[in-house]
């Protein structure tokens, strides 16, 4: 690494984490750490709910699946943008209203402490896979950044850094840090776009790079062999595969973002967001900011990938046609699909902008994973922990904790990740996403328009029932979208809470 891109790298990091310390002087007690005390504005709403929400599932992410699949790759931003729009026009304002400060205490006091105790527990799962995604994804950059990294130390560098972006600012860590980011990562997808566009005379210029590329030639015609995805046998199935918002299904796609709608709606570290904001205007506004930027950084990860596909082959690509004894391209390899946003950042800029540019996707998956991070540890410090003792009652005790749970919960996503070393991380994402919906957005939704109206033994098998439907139809293979069955199954055993409840009322 040039000294160039390594202080690009530095004056990012510690631009975010200076912020990170300076917020921390704020911080005099449990509620100024988990929700800014209730005096964040709007941008710092913004910014808490973008620190969290897009991180390196939205650029590093993108730009992996545009590489494969084109626009197919823009539904994690483009369900986010649904999820806030929901959440700052249909949401924020019940949220508020509830008086708490996690969406499981809305469970809690309006079904009983063992459907509050189940959901912490699977919600804390399903926020765990997104973390174990960021540190992945970090660990993966840095291994990059500096080759021969072994991916345990990746791993442990990924979480220290987290740590030390929420560990001492809590939410007005994660709300400062977070409008930092959001310029940063604004800037980065502006500069990516116009200069691509640049570059390839436009649109049609791009799309002519590909056409050739793939279009009916030995690369295109061995990416079933190489990778499992489809050869490009003519324009058609160019088409079909890069310019389609469904090239993976259908099905397939419009779920992802359906998941991603759910689940920023079900998620500890929006809702926190949310409750951070002064008044009901700020929380509603910030959460509609970020619909609006989170596309449009989107975008931009789509281009880059595109851009990537038609300059550059993939390790297995050239090996599965050295192994068939065709001649390869004369083009670049690429390691992996991970390495996709990365590689174009010290390729094609200068090193101290491509080190702001590396900068700014590592504290894109170091604020994702904080932010994630810092929301499990508050479902686990108030909905369980304060639940076994009444020591933790005590403020500064319970922020001693919260801060612990953090650091414990970054440790075992190391553990993980160095499992899990080579997978789509935006898969985790959807995943993660989409089991907390089956959990908890239709008991949360029943609770803040229809209190006392839904019987709560039905809630508890609902939240019992609803993810072993999602997880079973993916082990089964059935037809359709596993969040789907996780859904209808929770939908029916609302609607029999609600008949249940109006005959308790009747009687």
């Amino acid at each position: 690494m040039s000294l160039g891109v390594l202080a690009g790298i530095v004056l990012v990091m510690g631009l975010i984490l200076g912020v990170g310390f300076l917020s921390g002087r704020r911080v005099k007690d449990s509620s100024d750490f988990l929700s800014g005390g209730g005096k964040a504005g709007t941008f710092l709403v913004a910014g808490a709910i973008m620190g969290s929400l897009v991180g390196s599932q939205s650029t590093m992410g993108t730009a992996q699946l545009s590489f494969q699949f084109g626009f197919s790759g823009w539904w994690f931003t483009l369900g986010c943008c649904f999820g806030c729009l929901a959440l700052g026009l249909v949401y924020s304002h019940r949220l508020r209203q509830s008086g708490c400060i996690t969406e499981l205490a809305i469970i809690t006091r309006e079904y009983g402490p063992a459907s509050g105790g189940l959901s912490s527990v699977l919600c804390s799962v399903g926020i765990f896979i997104s973390v174990f995604s960021q540190v992945i994804a970090c660990a993966g950059l840095i291994s990059a950044l500096f080759p021969g990294t072994p991916l345990w130390a990746g791993g442990l560098i990924s979480a220290l850094l987290m740590g030390l972006y929420v560990i001492f600012g809590g939410a007005w860590g994660a709300g400062m840090g977070g409008v930092v980011k959001l310029l940063l990562l604004c800037g980065v997808s502006l500069m990516g776009l116009v200069l691509i566009l640049y570059w390839s005379h436009g649109p049609k210029g791009l799309w002519n790079e590909l056409n050739d590329l793939l279009t009916g030639t030995s690369l295109g015609m061995i990416r079933q062999q190489a990778t499992g995805v489809q050869n490009i046998t003519d324009a058609d199935a160019l088409k079909s595969q890069f310019l389609s918002l469904t090239a993976r299904g259908v099905m397939k796609d419009l779920s992802s973002g359906f998941s991603l709608l759910l689940g920023v709606l079900c998620t500890q570290s929006y809702a926190q967001a949310i409750w951070s904001g002064k008044s009901d205007r700020a929380a509603r506004n910030g959460a509609l900011i970020s619909s609006f930027a989170a596309p449009f950084i989107g975008l931009g990860g789509v281009a880059i990938g595109l851009f990537m596909r038609s300059h550059y082959m993939l390790r297995a690509e050239a090996e599965a046609l050295a192994a068939v004894g065709e001649a390869l391209p004369d083009l670049p390899i690429l390691e992996s699909t991970i390495r996709t946003m990365p590689t174009f950042a010290l390729d094609h800029f200068p090193p101290l902008v491509a080190g702001i540019i590396l900068g700014t996707l590592l504290i894109t998956a170091v604020s994702g994973g904080a932010g994630l991070s810092f929301g499990m540890a508050t479902i686990l410090t108030r909905d369980i922990l304060k639940r076994l003792s009444k020591r933790w009652d005590d403020p500064k005790r319970e922020l001693a904790a919260v801060r612990a749970c953090i650091g414990g919960i970054l440790l075992a996503s190391v553990a993980v990740t160095v499992s899990l070393p080579d997978s789509l991380i935006n898969d985790f994402g959807f995943l993660s996403m989409g089991f907390r919906a089956c959990v908890l957005f239709l008991p949360m939704t029943a609770a803040l328009w229809l209190p006392g109206r839904v019987d709560a033994r039905c809630i508890l098998v609902s939240m019992i029932l609803a993810p072993c439907a999602d997880i079973l139809s993916k082990v089964l293979s059935l037809p359709g979208d596993p969040l789907l069955w996780g859904m209808a199954v929770s939908l029916v055993c609302c609607l029999i809470g609600f008949i249940l409840g109006s005959k308790k009322r009747a009687d």
